[in-house]
């Protein structure tokens, strides 16, 4: 026969156990999903990372400073002196004829100002690298549409060179 202070120990942790059950139970049911397929897990930070070095990364840094801007305050300089930085001088002359025949914005290939960007990287050769630019759009009816953009840069300058519309 076991002495008190055993019987209480063996208590204690069969508890301690049954009670550790419980909390796995209950923090696994939080994970689980539902029968809708969402869980109620909060969704991962998302993470951003780029390097001034990589001709992808300096496309994707330019379309999110230039939607930034004009979406936060339209400013025609700002978003003249970032073409500057970013752009060839030959793009931002043939983006001036684009803009002047079709009454769009050239970078964007539209009027208005997209909800979400996205610029992944295409193919690379010649001198220069292509990246794809996904533009997402929202009209009135919060019906999303979709830009694609074929976006060339210079390999050893890293501006951007041309901007085309990708069908």
């Amino acid at each position: 026969m076991a002495k008190s202070g055993t019987r209480r120990r063996i208590t204690l942790l069969a508890v301690l156990l049954a009670t550790g059950a419980l909390v796995t139970a209950a923090s696994g049911a939080a994970h689980t999903p539902s029968s809708s397929g969402r869980t109620d897990a909060p969704a991962p930070v998302p993470s951003r990372s780029g390097t001034p070095t990589s001709t992808v990364d300096r496309v994707a840094d330019f379309y999110g400073a230039y939607i930034d801007v004009l979406h936060d305050t339209g400013d025609g300089r700002l978003a003249l002196a970032l073409r500057g930085h970013y752009l060839t001088a030959g793009l931002r002359h043939s983006l001036a004829r684009w803009e002047s025949t079709h009454h769009k914005d050239g970078v964007l290939r539209a009027k208005g100002v997209p909800t979400a960007w996205k610029a992944v990287h295409n193919d690379s050769g010649m001198g220069h690298c292509w990246s794809r630019v996904t533009l997402t759009w929202k009209d009135s009816g919060n019906r999303v549409h979709r830009t694609p953009l074929m976006v060339q840069s210079d390999l050893t300058t890293r501006l951007i060179s041309a901007i085309e519309a990708d069908t």
